[in-house]
């Protein structure tokens, strides 16, 4: 503990949340309970359908049902911590429990990123190459997407902690966020932080705009097939199969995208609405966006439903 302490300093973290004002604390804490309680039973009930209902057990709703279980640990990984921090007076976190937080959010949030790449490619096989897409999109294949998608994630995430870990913490312990981000941590830092820059810049785009790119060609190429289709109905149908994956592709990196090109030192009611869409909001609408447009799902989901009344 001593040499922890001599290594870091600053024991524990204070995060400021989003709101300073005593009376907006209740307030924010019944928001973020019911968002986070919808997000635990509609990624559950995504889950328990689709295990559940043999029309379900194909490679897109394999790939839905990992990304519901993602979403579950992301969306744990913050809000409790918040949910605490609301009715708190000292809004603290430790240390370790500071680095802890951080790296599942990096680790969960890419392979976020991941699936939601790896579910346009399933898309693009479906759309563009259907005669094939039973032996592509073979269990073996998907079970190893999804193997990689989460082993890089967990050394990515992995990699920006121990770096961050190597740092020295002095005077200021107080992070301008609602959860231990990797930005407002190198901040504080009053040791060199210039090896994490270097790897947020070179290796950071790698795991989030890889994933970006690796759909927007899967959409290109779906809508050049979808385009070729002779009948408007023909198109709808081919295309509506896309519809829910591309609102939640969306959502999530339209959200991102647009944290990141805010200036780095505002901390600005619109930033934090941004980061709030797609750390919570988004995994709590996704069983929504899926089941609703989705015949399959909600029949799925109807069952399962009936079946817990009976």
């Amino acid at each position: 503990m001593e040499t922890a302490n001599q290594n870091h300093s600053v024991s524990e973290f204070i995060l400021l949340g989003l709101s300073s004002r005593p009376e907006d604390q209740v307030p924010l804490f019944v928001i973020f309970l019911i968002m986070y309680l919808v997000t635990i039973t509609g990624n559950l009930l995504i889950i328990l359908a689709i295990r559940s209902e043999p029309q379900l057990q194909t490679p897109m709703y394999f790939f839905l049902s990992f990304l519901s279980f993602i979403d579950i640990g992301f969306t744990t990984t913050i809000v409790p911590k918040m949910l605490v921090n609301f009715l708190s007076e000292k809004k603290t976190i430790s240390y370790v429990g500071c680095v802890t937080q951080m790296y599942f959010i990096y680790a969960l949030g890419t392979t976020d990123s991941c699936l939601l790449a790896v579910m346009a490619f399933d898309r693009y096989v479906a759309i563009c190459d259907p005669f094939h897409y039973v032996t592509t999109m073979s269990h073996q294949r998907c079970v190893l997407l999804v193997t990689l998608s989460c082993s890089f994630s967990l050394l990515h995430s992995l990699l920006h902690t121990l770096l961050m870990n190597r740092l020295t913490f002095c005077d200021s312990n107080v992070i301008s966020h609602f959860f231990c981000d990797i930005d407002a941590l190198l901040k504080l830092s009053c040791s060199s932080t210039f090896i994490n820059e270097v790897l947020i810049i070179t290796e950071g785009p790698i795991a989030l705009v890889t994933p970006f790119l690796c759909i927007v060609f899967s959409y290109i190429q779906i809508f050049i097939a979808v385009l070729k289709i002779p009948s408007a109905a023909g198109k709808r149908k081919t295309f509506s199969t896309c519809g829910s994956h591309l609102t939640v592709v969306t959502l999530f990196y339209g959200s991102i995208f647009y944290e990141i090109l805010q200036p780095l030192s505002s901390y600005a009611v619109s930033t934090r609405m941004a980061t709030i869409v797609y750390t919570i909001l988004s995994s709590m609408l996704n069983p929504f966006i899926y089941s609703l447009r989705n015949k399959d799902m909600k029949r799925g989901l109807g069952k399962l439903l009936n079946m817990k009344k009976s």
